[in-house]
């Protein structure tokens, strides 16, 4: 056991019959609560030909307090930016985290942005989450040998407040996942034999981004640099991959993220036979790139028919978070999740009064 417990609530939504535009899945929302208290998912809607749009729906709870259902009230964001759109007119706009950056007062959404030269962490702002301004790409300062303009980036989230990065400063920061050639499960998990992960490739980094703090303008977000490897694989749940899942919240023990990790199903033996299952971090309240706890097993991993079979088989997704405040209850965290690429799950979440020990410390170094 992680000592956090996690109790399915059930499914929140699925592709609504005859809509187009969901006619290949609603899956790995963005959960926020809007300036009217209501609470906002924004899911990936995908239409025929794996065409993915953002959408809109407000979250219906029933007398308990639980989610029970959802409104649908349009797109929030649809392929249009150069970077969104392939060669061939086809693109998509995927897997939004949004948070609500204070010293900005602006909704953030961080989100990938399919185009010819495959998936970056585009950004967008909002005042009302009903109006979105495109900021463009992420841009992120080299580090190392790493080029991170040229590398494959996916799963971003962003700290709603301040962060001090390695020099005590206090940047806008944000957690994500670079994809290395040769380092996607489905490339390394076609080698018939035993791989210790390439540690220097297959984590969660976190990066920094230089700003003023007053009178600071969303448009003028600069380049993240500062990068530090926060998080590797090291638990067999999450060996082939992790990376990032719902945006950090605050818990009594520090930020907590809902993270994805996959490692390969024993019974397969091709490169199909993945599962995607979600663990616990927690990272110190005041500095981020200590990791407090991590958990040894997953606290989700695919166990219902609508979790193992889908567009993708065997995959629960972490992406949208919600504390509820709203119910006097901060140590109730609502995860909501997609299911097998095709359905919106939602468990909560329980926060245990103490940190239990959790995985190993990994590898990664101080940089």
């Amino acid at each position: 056991m992680s000592g956090f417990q996690l109790q399915r609530l059930g499914q929140i939504m699925g592709p609504e019959p005859g809509n187009p535009f969901e006619v290949e899945g609603v899956l790995n929302p963005a959960a926020v609560r809007g300036p009217d208290g209501h609470l906002y998912l924004f899911p990936r809607v995908v239409a025929q030909g794996n065409y993915s749009r953002i959408g809109i729906v407000r979250v219906q709870f029933d007398q308990a307090g639980d989610p029970s259902g959802v409104e649908r009230l349009g797109i929030a964001l649809e392929p249009e930016a150069d970077y969104e759109l392939g060669d061939d007119g086809r693109g998509g706009c995927e897997d939004p985290r949004i948070t609500f950056v204070e010293r900005l007062r602006r909704y953030v959404m961080t989100y990938t942005a399919h185009s010819s030269i495959g998936p970056r962490i585009a950004i967008a702002v909002s005042e009302d989450l009903f109006h979105w301004k495109r900021l463009g790409l992420a841009t992120f300062a080299p580090y190392r040998d790493i080029d991170f303009i040229h590398v494959d980036n996916k799963d971003a989230s962003l700290f709603p407040v301040a962060i001090p990065n390695h020099a005590g400063k206090l940047q806008l920061a944000i957690l994500h996942r670079p994809l290395f050639p040769g380092t996607r499960p489905e490339e390394t998990a076609c080698q018939h034999r035993a791989q210790a992960a390439d540690h220097a490739h297959e984590s969660i980094w976190i990066s920094y981004c230089p700003m003023t703090l007053e009178d600071v303008e969303p448009q003028h977000l600069g380049l993240f640099n500062s990068h530090h490897r926060l998080a590797t694989p090291v638990s067999p749940w999450e060996m082939l991959k992790i990376g990032g899942g719902t945006p950090p919240i605050l818990t009594r023990h520090g930020w907590l993220v809902v993270y994805h990790g996959v490692h390969k199903l024993p019974e397969s033996r091709d490169a199909g036979g993945l599962c995607y299952s979600a663990g616990v971090m927690v990272l110190s309240k005041e500095h981020p790139r200590v990791l407090l706890y991590r958990s040894q097993e997953p606290v989700l991993a695919p166990e219902l028919m609508e979790e193992r079979r889908g567009v993708v088989p065997n995959v629960v997704f972490p992406t949208g978070i919600d504390r509820r405040d709203d119910l006097g209850s901060p140590d109730r965290l609502d995860v909501y999740y997609g299911m097998a690429d095709n359905r919106i799950g939602v468990a909560r979440l329980a926060m245990p009064e103490h940190l239990p020990s959790g995985a190993p410390a990994d590898q990664s170094d101080d940089q």
